[in-house]
């Protein structure tokens, strides 16, 4: 297609409320925050923007601010996973609709789904629309559903399916995907953010990274360092970068990247109940990592 997913591609949270609402106002500083951090793409409406607690409409308005707030500046891939091919297809019909450059799809969840019944999952979104589709691999959060190796590489031949994040944090799967697709045709990105340079060292893209809301200047380091050839600066950057990525098992997840950008001033608001704030014990140990990290001034 031409379209070469690639870069530090942050998944953006959605910022809410006091009474759990959209925040727009705080999604479009978030946004220009981003760009002007570095980054090379936006992903709206993905695990980390709480997709799963977001109705229908909440996800096609979040996928609009970031559109008009980004200006084409860089690429914006929306999320239009869901557990129902009918489903994903309506969201994906509605991004592109919308002016999404992309969109990233999950494997359907709760379900599990054979490896032939998400080939037909993904070959009848692709067939749908004339974005770009990334695959989006999280075993993780979706009760173990996986997609093999030999899914992936059928699935890279469909014209219009030029890449996966994978967040499995297995090595050796995003290792296969890499030596078994065409890296001139299919991108593969790392969805765990402690492994950015390794996957990059193995002939990844890039990065669809949840740590990127908070810090994309030293997450896009870790990428521009790499392209330049300055291996130990990449690897330095990756070092830094990883207290955060593990500080997650502080709170339930969203809630710890939202926690972080509350503290330098970007008003992210609480995560969708039942998810919770930190306990103040927790907080303060996030506190302690992000000045660490001299990330709060």
């Amino acid at each position: 297609m031409g379209f070469v997913p690639k870069g530090i591609i942050p998944a953006l949270v959605t910022p809410l409320d006091r009474e759990e609402r959209l925040n727009e106002q705080a999604l479009r500083q978030l946004v220009n925050y981003l760009i002007e951090g570095g980054v090379h793409g936006l992903f709206p409406v993905g695990s980390q923007g709480e997709f799963f607690a977001l109705e229908y409409e909440e996800k096609v308005r979040v996928m609009e601010v970031v559109a008009e707030e980004a200006k084409g500046r860089i690429p914006v891939y929306g999320g239009t996973g869901a557990i129902t091919t009918r489903e994903a297809i309506r969201l994906t019909r509605a991004a592109e609709s919308i002016g999404m450059d992309a969109v990233s799809i999950i494997t359907p969840f709760f379900l599990y789904p054979s490896q032939d019944e998400l080939y037909d999952h993904y070959t009848a979104i692709a067939a749908s629309t004339k974005l770009p589709v990334v695959l989006y691999n999280n075993p993780g959060r979706t009760g173990g559903v996986n997609l093999g190796v030999g899914l992936v590489t059928r699935l890279a031949q469909i014209d219009n399916i030029v890449g996966i994040k994978d967040s499995s944090g297995d090595m050796t799967l995003t290792g296969e995907y890499i030596r078994r697709t065409d890296r001139d045709k299919f991108s593969v990105l790392a969805g765990r953010d402690t492994m950015i340079y390794a996957t990059l060292c193995y002939g990844g893209q890039g990065s669809i990274t949840a740590t990127g809301n908070v810090c994309p200047r030293l997450v896009s380091e870790i990428y521009e360092s790499f392209l330049r050839g300055e291996h130990e600066k990449a690897r330095e950057a990756q070092y830094r970068l990883a207290p955060l990525r593990l500080a997650f098992e502080l709170g339930s997840f969203p809630v710890v990247i939202k926690e972080a950008l509350e503290m330098m001033g970007i008003p992210a608001g609480p995560s969708r109940s039942p998810v919770k704030g930190l306990t103040s014990e927790k907080r303060e140990e996030l506190r302690r990592i992000l000045q660490g990290m001299d990330l709060l001034g």
